[in-house]
């Protein structure tokens, strides 16, 4: 079975050193792997419960998925990035929109390691139900059944999180007859075989529905906080699932419940902070936010990275973006900023702007993203959301359900735009249109390098503009979602092949 490692036996992968002990009565004949245990026991301590929710993190943080590849494809899709290496190994095809059911490296890659991922977290699920009863001192502390509602939420939360991202690329978005176009096979069960393989997809909304529903128990479960900022930002508390909702909701076009979630932690007023759990707050410098080790107030959830634990080789967001060679900015220089993209806007994004200031520099005459300044190995932290998204979430939301210049869409967006040093003044545009035109543009602007621009031109149904010599690409075409891998299209007798 090729498109899951989990179903012919539940492996929990864990550290020697953690685990402590092991038996010393292994049976020679038919070995454990020592990193390894069964399913029959990987929930009978609380080690061992709280390294499967650590590997829950390390499988959605693939290399593959949402620790690089994600980011990267959705922004390479759009025009703000040009390829400077024709490798179909980094992306090629993506950027300029030749990919194929059969292209290994990106649309088989991610559906591999996204579903992957999804398996393990719904194994996950089950097993602490499954296993409820064993949660009872000795061995459980007297108060973990609330630890293990809070797992179970942060399963949850990855699970949306990744069905989320796989309806980016490979299904048509919800304004696209209100959700009714094929969406996902929705794998809900914990699979340990192959005889479940036969899914057909269900819709678009289906899908949608699941993801709030998860996110929704994922808010009720999780902590409000964690003990240290590291965990703030690369654990989901309350606050995470919020937040995402707000971008969920903004991708499915239900401006109502954006305001109704960003307004649990979005103040009324400036300055916009998180009046509970985890302390959220716009950087005054926004350079903080990717100075090393990027955990600052703005970090709603991040995916972390050591030296020993690298997002894998050519996965790394800082390797494809940064110019190549030795010195001060070392990287792959797989992909330049477009000067024709939003660089050539210098109303909106002045030469001041910190932000152009410290994320982009020149090397000859070609600009480069200088969001990721870790170097090799390239160990920056794989943004997720932050807390600038949830801001512009809130105000265009707003704004697209008011009529005029709505003073507080306004008093966000400035906030985010004029917190970067350098831009002087604020927005006063004098109608709603360009309100929203400054909302969209500021985006872009914000979020460049973190993989947003695909959904921004996709939830509406826009074509991807043109690039370079690379043509406009129609919501017409059968690329403007991604094929279902031939990987899926063998395994699933079920499924059907987008148009």
């Amino acid at each position: 079975m090729k498109k899951y490692n989990f179903r012919n036996k539940l492996s929990v992968v864990i550290a020697v050193i953690a685990m402590g002990v092991f038996s010393c009565q292994t049976d020679h004949l038919n070995p454990v792997p020592q990193t390894s245990i069964s399913d029959l026991v990987a929930f009978n301590t609380p080690d061992r419960i709280a390294l499967q929710v650590n590997n829950l993190y390390t499988s959605v943080k693939s290399g593959n998925f949402l620790g690089g590849r994600y980011q990267i494809y959705g922004d390479i899709r759009a025009d703000d990035f040009l390829n400077r290496t024709s490798n179909a190994v980094t992306g090629y095809t993506v950027w300029n929109h030749t990919i194929t059911e059969t292209s290994q490296n990106d649309d088989i890659n991610m559906w591999t390691a996204a579903y992957a991922a999804i398996n393990q977290l719904n194994v996950f699920i089950k097993g602490m139900d499954d296993n409820k009863g064993k949660f009872v001192p000795p061995t459980f502390a007297p108060d973990f059944a609330t630890t293990a509602q809070q797992y179970v939420g942060e399963a949850y939360l990855l699970r949306a999180l990744s069905y989320h991202c796989l309806l980016q690329f490979y299904a048509r978005p919800f304004i696209d007859g209100s959700g009714s176009q094929p969406g996902l096979p929705l794998r809900l069960n914990a699979e340990k075989n192959s005889l479940n393989n036969a899914l057909a997809r269900s819709s678009v909304s289906d899908i949608y529905d699941q993801i709030i529903s998860d996110l929704n128990l994922a808010e009720q479960n999780l902590p409000l906080s964690y003990t240290t900022q590291t965990l703030n930002v690369t654990r989901a508390h309350r606050n995470t699932a919020i937040a995402l909702k707000t971008r969920v909701y903004l991708t499915k076009g239900d401006y109502a419940n954006v305001i109704t979630e960003a307004n649990k932690i979005v103040s009324a007023s400036a300055p916009f902070v998180a009046s509970s759990g985890v302390a959220h707050a716009l950087q005054a410098n926004v350079n903080n936010v990717f100075a090393t080790p990027q955990e600052t107030s703005e970090s709603i959830l991040s995916m972390p990275f050591t030296a020993q634990n690298t997002p894998g080789t050519q996965n790394q967001i800082g390797f494809y973006y940064r110019s190549g060679g030795a010195g001060a900015n070392p990287g792959g220089g797989e992909y330049s900023l477009n000067a024709a993209g939003i660089l050539a806007d210098a109303v909106s994004f002045p030469a001041t702007d910190a932000r152009r200031t410290n994320f982009v520099y020149k090397v000859g005459t070609e600009f480069f993203c200088g969001k990721y300044p870790s170097g090799t190995p390239y160990i920056d932290k794989a943004p997720v959301i932050r807390y600038a998204e949830v801001l512009l979430n809130l105000s265009e939301a707003i704004a697209r359900t008011t009529a005029g210049v709505d003073p507080k869409s306004l008093a966000l967006l400035n906030a985010v735009r004029t917190r970067s040093t350098g831009v002087t003044g604020t927005l006063a545009p004098p109608d709603n249109a360009t309100l929203l035109t400054n909302i969209m543009t500021e985006r872009r602007i914000e979020f460049l390098g973190e993989g947003l621009r695909n959904s921004d031109i996709m939830r509406f149904n826009q074509a991807f503009p043109g690039k370079g010599a690379i043509a406009s690409l129609p919501n017409t075409s059968a690329k403007y979602a991604w094929p279902i891998p031939i990987t899926e299209l063998q395994t699933n007798t079920a499924i059907v092949q987008n148009q």
